[in-house]
């Protein structure tokens, strides 16, 4: 296996952007996925503000492994749909400028019934911002979790024009009681970045729990092998938004130690 590209999640350690490289660079990590809708929010990022950013990056050897920018609402919700849409658009540049390769979010909620109005806007949007992407050159990657990785897949394989990858987060899938293998086998044609997260199902309280990489049931050394397969050279990130230091040190030393 390649050596992995691992990076970590900046908005999970709470610090301002300078002080956040300077601990992300101590874990020994080659890239950072960065927050578009906080620290570098395409709308009050300058120029200016786009040049110091990179200088602070290239001072601490790190690159932008990718953007999150989380919608409050999903692609198939009409209300302000076109400003998210645009909003989305505005962070999928961002993330070409910076170098990364995706710009990662939730797609939002899939029916089941294509005939639903909201199977249909979704299915218009990811037709949209798919052909954005191979245009811009930064692709949104859909986070799994939400759905079942046949789910998505279908649903992603209907653009016919435009190209949506896919932000494979284990741990979500894990929690929402969904296969992760069945997953990854689906989807890794389309896996772009890995957000390394991991989870169990607590069978007594009838739901998943998140927990720190390497103590759920997220197989990491099959996972990793299975995208392998299809060449994946992408980043993996760990973090969750509410993860401590301690356990991004160990999420990363124990993705190291594979």
């Amino acid at each position: 296996m390649a050596e992995l590209k691992l990076a970590v999640r900046l908005d999970s350690l709470g610090l301002p952007l300078k002080r956040g490289l300077d601990v992300a660079a101590r874990l020994g990590v080659r890239g950072v996925e960065l927050n578009a809708r906080g620290e570098v929010h395409p709308e009050a990022l300058s120029e200016t503000g786009l040049r110091h950013l990179r200088k602070m990056l290239e001072d601490r050897n790190l690159s932008v492994a990718a953007l999150r920018f989380q919608t409050r609402r999903g692609y198939e919700n009409p209300q302000d749909l076109q400003r998210r849409v645009e909003a989305t658009k505005s962070a999928m540049s961002l993330a070409y400028k910076l170098g990364a390769p995706a710009v990662i979010n939730s797609i939002g909620y899939v029916s089941d019934d294509k005939d639903d109005p909201r199977y249909n806007t979704l299915q218009a949007v990811i037709e949209d911002l798919g052909r954005f992407g191979a245009r811009v050159g930064a692709f949104l990657a859909a986070e799994t979790g939400a759905e079942s990785g046949e789910t998505l897949s279908e649903i992603l394989g209907e653009s016919e024009d435009g190209f949506v990858a896919v932000a494979f987060n284990p741990g979500q899938l894990i929690v929402n009681r969904h296969s992760v293998l069945d997953a990854v086998r689906v989807l890794k044609d389309r896996i772009v970045v890995v957000c390394a997260t991991d989870g169990v199902v607590d069978l007594a309280a009838g739901r998943g729990i998140r927990v720190p990489i390497g103590e759920g049931t997220a197989d990491f050394p099959q996972i990793l092998a299975t995208l392998e397969d299809s060449d994946f050279r992408g980043p993996v990130i760990v973090g969750r938004s509410d993860a401590t230091l301690a356990e991004l040190d160990q999420g990363v030393q124990y993705l190291t130690n594979l």
